[in-house]
């Protein structure tokens, strides 16, 4: 792998400033860029998902890790952007079929619903889960990125 792949965006609202800072520390093999916040002072996800998305889409980073209290506000956010495949995930399955199947590109995560050792796992799984890039997973990919164009 790329010293670029190896590059994740991580960012959270304030119900996920521990739960992210507990992944920077426990998966030190990825460089991670921190896009805040630093405290869990009240803020908006909304604006962390975009934030992320538009590094995303843009191609400043390939991967991204949102978390907010549920994970499900951050999805709906990030999957506004056109480029983003952002996946809530709740365990490793779902994270690794996220990648194979999906190629989501940003892993939502749940800091009120999975604890952080899961967490972990779980991140751990999709960061080093390829797309698998059969003809029927690829066709897939290129109907969302037709949807985005409507």
């Amino acid at each position: 792998m790329n010293q670029k792949s190896r590059k994740v965006l991580i960012a959270s609202d304030h119900a996920g400033v521990s739960f992210k800072d507990a992944l920077i520390q426990s998966l030190p093999n990825w460089e991670w860029e921190d896009l805040g916040p630093s405290d869990s002072n009240s803020v908006d996800y909304p604006d962390f998902a975009v934030l992320a998305g538009q590094k995303i889409s843009s191609g400043e980073a390939h991967r991204a890790v949102l978390i907010c209290g549920s994970g499900i506000g951050m999805s709906i956010a990030a999957n506004k952007i056109n480029g983003v495949r952002a996946a809530l995930v709740e365990n490793p399955v779902s994270a690794r079929l996220s990648r194979e199947h999906n190629d989501a590109n940003v892993l939502c995560l749940g800091a009120r619903i999975v604890a952080p050792e899961y967490g972990v796992e779980i991140t751990q799984v999709w960061l080093n889960t390829p797309f698998n890039d059969e003809t029927k997973h690829t066709q897939r990919i290129q109907k969302i990125h037709a949807l985005e164009k409507k």
